[in-house]
């Protein structure tokens, strides 16, 4: 009797206790705040998604292809989640352009208002409902000003027809694309902008994944899919447009060397063996990656085995360029796969010391940096996020999210098996919704001067949603990178940046006059505090996405900048010294 009288005093008192735990714990809203400080002491900043906060509620939308493929079709319809930055109407601000992959979905522009928030401006403007019946659906969209009219004019591709907007100076989108003479469809899997040949007119290159011929929508077959899991060469070929500075383009690709037919998801351009042309680079699903090196823009030959960048057959999906060892030299980022069951790792190449005679060589140090290790890794962009003058380097990553089932074991089963097999999509075992590698958190990998730290969860980035695409861009020009997140089947994420006051950066904006109007493959080499970095305007890089045109370099404490080199597409260098900190340079081309 005493027994049953003292336990539910002792329970009263328990709960009791743990109600005044409860109470003492700070709210929410206290704990965020507590974890920011912490974040902004430890690591110099810290992110906070804020898209409903700032008008910004997209979700993607998956395409829905062939019934053939429904038993695989979280598989096949596993991309599409993309993101660009672009000021289209020339107000100083960053706009974000986001594309969407079910036929009859919407596409969606956000016009920043400059006053934290956003609105979507798509529809008005003419450029939101591109997903037709008959068109196929989106897979990303680049911005280039091929007129050099002063306005940034779209690109947008899907896997069936690319399709060209003329910018009509920031009212509205006019199509031009059968006045361009574009290529009548591609399965593709990226687009850049580039001027190969620095004639100063801005050329296209398109990258097909599936093989031209295929209409994802009617099938006349199911052997669509790649040959071989290691060394696939029936995707889709390659397009270099040159852009004839008359409004329309030509394909040349096969005339200047370039005959790929590897499954591509990846391209980027940029300067790196110093001959003032532009190389490719083609992160390669199913297959080695490639590297075409220009030869002073009449042919590319392709070295990617002698580089050391294509000699191993990985899953590539993500190219991105940086400059981690403040050298005045690019490095090269190629995303993988890092499963228990498939250990592909992510690289990063770094050039080797010239050897006279001797092409360019990388060697890849991403385990002794840190950062190889991304599970199903996507897009990937470098960018300084703390303004301590050093680039640190944020990954997206998660392919199938779904049921706590795993789909791991058949889908080994297949990448096993002989060409006759994986090739046809009716031997795929079907996925019935279990997951693939799914819920995996972002990385957000500190450059620590050697070393790079993955932070992302301690600074703010825990969603585990299945990222594609992502772009670094100062949002609302206050000197930091914000950065904006694409997501497949799910919402597009807004993470606003906070940095500690002490680090500097400073910022350029270049605008071409002999070189393309946008400005696409100048370069700028920053020498402060006996540092050196090197930076490039691109037209496309990462997966399925653009970042910002401006140039922006953390300077960390203390900044001295002596001098900002910059070097043109069309050849011409310019200097200026000691330009100011903390401000946004525009610099227009001397003529």
């Amino acid at each position: 009797m005493k027994v049953a009288i003292k336990q539910p005093l002792l329970l009263l008192l328990f709960v009791g206790l743990l109600g005044s735990v409860f109470i003492l714990r700070p709210p929410p809203d206290h704990a965020d705040q507590l974890r920011r400080e912490a974040s902004m002491e430890r690591y110099g900043f810290c992110l906070e998604e804020v898209s409903k906060k700032c008008g910004i509620d997209f979700v993607h939308q998956a395409p829905t292809l062939d019934p053939k493929l429904d038993h695989i079709m979280p598989i096949v319809a596993a991309t599409g989640a993309s993101v660009s930055v672009v000021d289209f109407d020339r107000d100083g601000l960053a706009d974000l352009y986001v594309v969407n992959s079910a036929v009859g979905s919407k596409n969606a522009l956000y016009r920043n208002k400059g006053d934290g928030a956003f609105e979507d401006v798509a529809e008005k403007l003419g450029i939101a409902y591109l997903n037709r019946p008959g068109d196929g659906v989106c897979m990303g969209a680049v911005w280039g000003d091929f007129d050099n009219d002063g306005y940034e004019d779209l690109l947008v591709y899907r896997w069936g027809k690319v399709d060209l907007y003329h910018n009509d100076m920031g009212k509205g989108f006019i199509r031009v694309t059968e006045r361009a003479k574009l290529p009548a469809w591609v399965n593709a899997g990226s687009a850049i902008w580039l001027d190969y040949d620095s004639d100063g007119w801005l050329d296209l290159f398109i990258a097909g994944y599936w093989a031209d011929d295929i209409d994802l929508w009617n099938l006349k077959t199911t052997q669509i899919m790649p040959e071989s899991f290691q060394f696939a060469k029936n995707g889709g070929r390659k397009y270099l447009m040159r852009n004839k500075g008359d409004g329309s383009f030509e394909d040349v690709t096969e005339k200047v060397g370039i005959n790929s037919r590897r499954w591509t998801l990846a391209a980027a351009a940029t300067d790196l063996r110093g001959s003032g042309y532009p190389d490719l680079v083609l992160a390669n699903d199913y297959g080695v990656n490639e590297f075409y090196a220009n030869q002073s823009g009449n042919v590319f030959s392709e070295i990617g085995s002698q580089t050391g960048v294509g000699e191993l057959s990985k899953s590539g999906m993500s190219v991105s360029f940086g400059d981690v060892f403040n050298r005045g030299k690019f490095c090269i980022y190629i995303s993988n796969i890092t499963e228990p069951t498939l250990l592909q790792g992510n690289n990063l190449w770094a050039p080797k010391a010239r050897r006279e005679g001797v092409e360019m060589q990388y060697t890849n140090l991403a385990a002794e940096l840190g950062v190889e290790r991304g599970g199903w890794s996507w897009g990937a962009q470098f960018g300084d996020l703390n303004n301590d003058g050093r680039l640190d380097l944020f990954l997206t990553k998660g392919y199938i999210s779904g049921s706590d089932a795993s789909y791991w074991y058949d889908y080994s089963r297949i990448a096993g098996a002989n060409t006759a097999i994986i090739s046809d999509a009716a031997n795929w075992p079907a996925m019935k919704g279990r997951s693939l590698a799914g819920y995996q958190h972002k990385s957000v990998w500190l450059n620590r001067g050697g070393k790079f730290d993955d932070i992302a969860q301690a600074v703010g980035v825990t969603d585990t949603l299945d990222g594609r695409a992502v772009v670094l861009v100062d949002l609302w020009n206050r000197g930091v990178l914000d950065v904006v997140l694409a997501n497949q089947k799910a919402p597009l994420l807004v993470y606003k940046n906070a940095v500690v006051q002490e680090n500097g950066w400073v910022q350029f904006e270049l605008e071409g006059t002999k070189s393309n109007r946008s400005a696409i493959g100048a370069q700028v080499k920053l020498y402060w505090n006996g540092q050196v970095q090197i930076q490039e305007v691109s037209g496309g890089n990462g997966y399925a996405s653009q970042n910002q045109r401006r140039l922006h370099f953390g300077l960390g404490k203390e900044a001295t900048i002596d001098r900002a080199e910059i070097r043109w597409p069309s050849g011409q260098t310019q200097t200026i010294r000691a330009p100011e900190i903390g401000i946004l340079h525009r610099v227009k081309e001397p003529s």
